[in-house]
């Protein structure tokens, strides 16, 4: 499933004026970086984010540590007093992802080297 930190921009942003908080404010409360808290409630950099940055800007808006994860990943976010979930699966799927990731690297890789060999051959004097 795609990622969709427009939503993750818009609960950060509909809790923190229910709050009546300040920017610099939540980012001090959840002790993540003014910089980090402005890019996810403006949407300005979309990159994945530490899971432990999603947790702590959710505890600190009241919600369940796993809430703006689910909404990021379009589930409906648990509620405040549900238990934490296992994170065995999580991992699981942490080590696909990173998989997934390694293997178009890998393919990015392959390419820029081909690409380089072609270079290389056409540059070599006496051509």
């Amino acid at each position: 499933m795609s990622e969709d930190w427009a939503a993750v921009a818009k609960a950060i942003n509909e809790r923190v004026n229910e709050l009546g908080w300040r920017q610099r404010e939540l980012a001090e409360r959840s002790r993540v970086s003014q910089a980090i808290v402005r890019e996810l409630q403006h949407n300005t950099v979309e990159r994945r984010r530490s899971t432990r940055t999603l947790e702590s800007l959710a505890v600190t808006l009241g919600w369940h540590p796993q809430h703006l994860n689910a909404v990021l990943h379009g589930r409906r976010p648990p509620e405040p007093n549900e238990p934490v979930t296992d994170g065995g699966d999580t991992l699981w799927s942490r080590l696909d992802a990173l998989e997934q990731r390694l293997d178009e690297i890998t393919e990015r890789l392959d390419d820029l080297r081909s690409g380089l060999t072609t270079v290389i051959e056409n540059v070599r004097p006496g051509k």
